[in-house]
């Protein structure tokens, strides 16, 4: 069997840092969190939008 290699580039490439989701991503800024965990956690982060 072949190894399984990791990817290394494109949208696949990174995860969501809490759940592990791939979809939904928002890098902006080096968060790496999927949109619904951010929209969980913004406000502890510091976001004032989602009081």
């Amino acid at each position: 069997m072949a190894k399984e290699r990791t990817k290394r580039f494109g949208r696949g490439a990174n995860t969501c840092r809490r759940c592990g989701r791939r979809r939904g991503l928002v890098r902006k800024y080096g968060i790496y969190l999927c949109r619904q965990c951010f929209r969980e956690i913004a406000r502890e982060i510091g976001f004032k939008k989602y009081n």
